[in-house]
């Protein structure tokens, strides 16, 4: 079951049909859908968990807490609105094209994609595109 909470003044446009394309990114990748919980922030509350739960003192778009058992992927995604619109701006792409590749990143970490050398950044840019056009193939 995927949720979704909100720490600010901000709400998906269609929760239904974010869930459908997660539920499909997730079996895209031969794993089964847990309890996954996104939690919509600003950067405020961001750098407080990163500062909390990780010890880090930085702005960051995503964090993800990871608490899949075997091929079930359970979690909690944290997003901060703010640094994706930031990112999408810098970037030069829509808000909702970021937002649902930041999305996605969340769910391929819980799939063991990680994103700490050049390779792995590599890998998981191509497979968070592959998701994203599963997003806007017509149901």
């Amino acid at each position: 079951m995927i949720s979704y909470n909100y720490e600010i003044d901000f709400k998906l446009d269609n929760e239904i049909k974010i869930s459908k394309w997660l539920s499909d990114v997730i079996r895209s990748e031969n794993k089964k859908e847990g309890e996954l919980n996104y939690i919509f922030c600003d950067d405020a509350y961001m750098l407080e968990i990163n500062n909390q739960y990780l010890k880090h003192d930085t702005l960051t778009d995503i964090i993800s807490f990871d608490y899949s058992v075997g091929n079930e992927l359970h979690g909690d995604i944290f997003i901060s609105i703010e640094r994706v619109k930031d990112n999408a701006f810098d970037f030069k792409v829509l808000f909702v094209e970021e937002l649902l590749r930041v999305m996605a990143h969340g769910v391929l970490h819980y799939c063991d994609y990680k994103d700490k050398s050049i390779a792995e950044k590599k890998i998981m840019r191509l497979k968070e595109d592959e998701k994203i056009k599963l997003f806007h193939v017509e149901q």
